[in-house]
């Protein structure tokens, strides 16, 4: 369906049926969070899905980093990368 705005600009319209009521929660939460009324969220989805750039995905070690970066550990830990792992001694 296209519609015309007040100003000329032809503009699609898209409707979505049977969307589940989590991921409709889910899409309020986001908008939300970002500041967003959930019709201008789903836009912004949109625009990301089909720019053709692929965001940056932060590694894991850099993603549980940052997660508790809050929780007073200063220290860096050992790389272990190209180690076997090892079963925990739990002395039993």
């Amino acid at each position: 369906m296209i519609s015309v705005s007040d100003r000329g600009i032809p503009l699609a319209q898209v409707i979505v049926r049977q969307l589940e009521k989590d991921l409709k929660e889910r899409l309020k939460r986001r908008a939300a969070r970002n500041g967003r009324s959930v019709e201008a969220e789903i836009r912004e989805i949109l625009r990301d899905a089909t720019s053709g750039r692929l965001k940056a995905v932060p590694k894991l070690g850099s993603r549980i980093a940052s997660r508790f970066h809050r929780t007073g550990l200063g220290d860096n830990l050992p790389e272990l990368r190209g180690q076997s792992p090892q079963a925990f001694d739990t002395g039993r």
